[in-house]
């Protein structure tokens, strides 16, 4: 590396309290003319360069300092001083230049005196002798002051380029040191691999056998030519399921092992005195039929001078299964946010179709042709709704009634059912016995769990068969909490659904939890079944298990947490009231869907309320402007486009007028992206869809009920 080196530095400072002696610096430092060379050099010279000198002066010691330093800082330093010996008041020379050289010892000093009764020894000596010292008698002649002003900065200029050249020889150094070392490393490195080499080769056939025995690796040796089994260690033997004397001397093709192509083409693709294989996934087949995955690697290896293949197999069975159900996690998890929010624009459609059919109903003859045809949307839009439903319990977003249940009482339930739908040739057998823990659950959410593995279960039996339906306490430990993910450590209730049927098919098993997934006729199913059964056992934090093979059922085993006796028992809620009655209150109903708008306000209106409608948040502001005060409930949808939502909407309008009540509606639920409705009050809530007779009783309530702090939006 090599550090740049500046200009020349010709800058001279001239310490001395007679600013005569100033001038005469000036004068002779200054840029000599033509005729002067002669003096100077002895002789005309052709090339001589002119040096220009910058001079600066002080007057006494403390002076000069400062000039040095300031001068320093700003990268202009002084290559050399002139100092005079005697500078009344303050520091003499000798002070001056002890100051100097404590700050700055590379600078060049000329002593400047005119008492000869000073010997130079006694002023070498009392000066600490430098090599940056030198002493000028007064008067001086103009040539030596013009020889030491050149000879110096000369002197200074050199000292400094060396400086940079030694840093740059230290720096060259240093690198050259390390670069030594590092390679020293390498050959150590090398050394000691190769002395490990050379000790692995004189390894007895003795230790290597019984180092190859004891691994709990799976490892097997091969000839290299027919690849037949030479040996193979207990780890092998335990994945492959055969005995020593069954493998010793065959070959992985005649033993069927392998359940796929990759292994068996990865060691034949290869010359096999330059084979080597890392982690090639591939399946073995064991002797009893179970296939597993494993990751092959082989590499060529010589015993008794001859070629081998040493062979590990590692089974990853497991981590396969665990990545597997981590991205079925995953998959159904982004599924069920998309379903979610299919669910929300769904609903406002149901509303506007079931709520207009009803009103059509109350005004129609209900023994008439359109009458009928009437309650035939209703009833399709029920069935929608509970579609929706579906929809929300899969995704997790359905909001549960959650109350201590205990299974028992809900197989009883559920018992009563089940012959109406199962066919004749379908025997049912219940297990619950007494004793089991509660569970905190949604009750109509554990019976469709229920009644729909046993739809699953029946459309599995065509011709008949056996369901079998168990409850059970039990108690998993981290030891036996298996494979599955979701599975964790504590005391749960099991919910045990098996069948007899004909079973799933491996290619199939990995999507039976996916959204609108049926192996079924189209018309027959709508792949919701299976999904909704995930979704609410994860909505009860617990999980679902499934076991299948072909020709020989199904068993889905439920997991949900057992509830202790510790545990807050919530208090059913209590049935709202079913009549309602007319009101002469002024209504805002805020709702972007213009049918849906148009509906609630034609409800609200044939029960003489005032109605009062807006399609956007900033409208309903722009509305309540011209009305404040005289505004007695706000009706809100809690998305909107504008950006101001619901629940915005009702503080801003709350903070004009503290006794306006509220109710929210959405087609979201809580806890669902974009919905806005964490720590709303259920009372003040209106879920969509609802049926006419819903929004009245709701509205009708929510004016009734005595104004509280409570009422007030979260």
């Amino acid at each position: 590396m090599n550090h740049p080196i500046g200009p020349r530095n010709n800058r001279i400072l001239v310490i001395d309290d007679n600013p005569s002696i100033h001038d005469d610096f000036r004068k002779i430092l200054s840029p000599w003319p033509e005729d002067a060379q002669p003096d100077f050099f002895g002789e005309p010279q052709a090339e001589v360069r002119r040096v220009e000198f910058q001079v600066d002066c002080a007057s006494q010691g403390e002076e000069g300092l400062k000039a040095i330093q300031v001068a320093a800082e700003r990268g202009q330093p002084y290559a050399m001083v002139f100092v005079d010996m005697r500078m009344p008041p303050g520091w003499d020379g000798v002070e001056t230049i002890r100051h100097i050289w404590a700050q700055y010892p590379e600078m060049q000093v000329v002593i400047c005196t005119a008492y000869s009764e000073i010997s130079w020894e006694e002023q070498v000596r009392e000066m600490s002798k430098s090599d940056n010292l030198l002493i000028l008698k007064k008067p001086f002649d103009n040539i030596e002051v013009l020889q030491l002003a050149h000879a110096l900065t000369q002197k200074w200029n050199l000292a400094l380029e060396v400086n940079c050249r030694l840093r740059d020889l230290d720096e060259l150094v240093k690198q050259r040191t390390l670069e030594l070392q590092t390679t020293n490393e390498e050959l150590k490195k090398e050394n000691r691999e190769r002395r490990q080499a050379e000790q692995a080769l004189r390894r007895s056939e003795e230790r290597f056998s019984k180092a190859f025995k004891a691994s709990p690796i799976p490892l097997a040796i091969l000839s290299a030519g027919e690849q037949l089994f030479v040996d193979a260690n207990q780890g092998f033997l335990a994945l492959t399921g055969y005995g020593a004397g069954e493998l010793i001397g065959r070959s992985p093709a005649h033993l069927k092992l392998w359940a796929g192509s990759e292994g068996q083409a990865a060691l034949s693709a290869k010359d096999p005195r330059e084979l080597s294989v890392r982690n090639v996934p591939g399946r073995f087949r064991s002797k009893t039929g179970r296939v597993a995955d494993i990751l092959l690697s082989a590499e060529m290896i010589e015993l008794d001078g001859q070629s081998h293949l040493l062979v590990t197999a590692q089974d990853i069975t497991e981590q396969i299964q665990l990545q597997n159900q981590l991205q079925q996690a995953r998959k159904m998890e982004a599924v069920g946010q998309l379903a979610a929010g299919v669910a929300h624009d769904f609903n406002n459609i149901l509303t506007v179709v079931q709520g207009n059919a009803s009103l059509l109903l109350t005004i129609r003859d209900p023994e008439g042709v359109e009458a009928k045809l009437l309650q035939s949307i209703c009833t399709a839009a029920e069935r929608a709704s509970r579609l929706v439903r579906q929809l929300l319990a899969f995704s997790r977003q359905q909001p549960l009634e959650l109350r201590p249940v205990n299974l028992r009482e809900t197989l009883a339930t559920v018992s009563d059912i089940l012959p109406r739908i199962l066919t004749e040739s379908v025997k049912v057998t219940l297990h619950a016995p007494p004793g089991l823990p509660e569970v905190n659950a949604d009750s109509a959410m554990l019976e469709a769990l229920i009644m729909n593995l046993a739809f699953n279960a029946r459309d599995a039996m065509p011709e008949g068969g056996q369901l079998k339906i168990a409850v059970e306490a039990v108690e998993l430990t981290a030891s036996n909490t298996g494979s599955n993910p979701d599975a964790r450590p504590g005391n749960f209730v099991r919910l045990t659904v098996s069948d007899t049927g004909t079973g799933i098919a491996p290619e199939v098993l990995p999507r039976i939890f996916d959204p609108f997934f049926t192996t079924k006729p189209v018309g027959k199913g709508t792949g919701l079944g299976l999904a909704t059964v995930y979704g609410i056992a994860r909505q009860h934090q617990g999980w679902v298990e499934v076991s299948s093979q072909v020709g020989d059922g199904t068993t889905f085993l439920v997991f949900m947490p057992a509830l202790s006796s510790r545990q807050p028992r919530l208090a059913p809620k209590e049935p709202p009231p079913s009549a309602t009655k007319a009101g002469r209150e002024t209504i805002l109903v805020v709702e972007d869907e213009p049918d849906l708008r148009d509906l609630v306000a034609q409800v609200l209106e044939s029960r003489d309320y005032r109605v009062i409608t807006a399609a956007s948040g900033m409208k309903a502001l722009e509305t309540w402007a011209q009305r404040i005060g005289k505004i007695d409930l706000l009706l809100t949808d809690m998305v909107m486009p504008d950006g101001l939502t619901g629940r915005k909407l009702a503080e801003r309008l709350r903070g004009d007028d503290p006794r306006l009540r509220v109710i929210f509606t959405s087609g979201y639920t809580a806890g669902m992206p974009g919905s806005d409705l964490d720590n709303v009050e259920q009372s003040n809530f209106l879920a969509k869809p609802y049926r006419p007779a819903t929004l009245l009783q709701v509205v009708r309530d929510c004016l009734d009920r005595p104004l509280t702090r409570a009422a007030a939006p979260a």
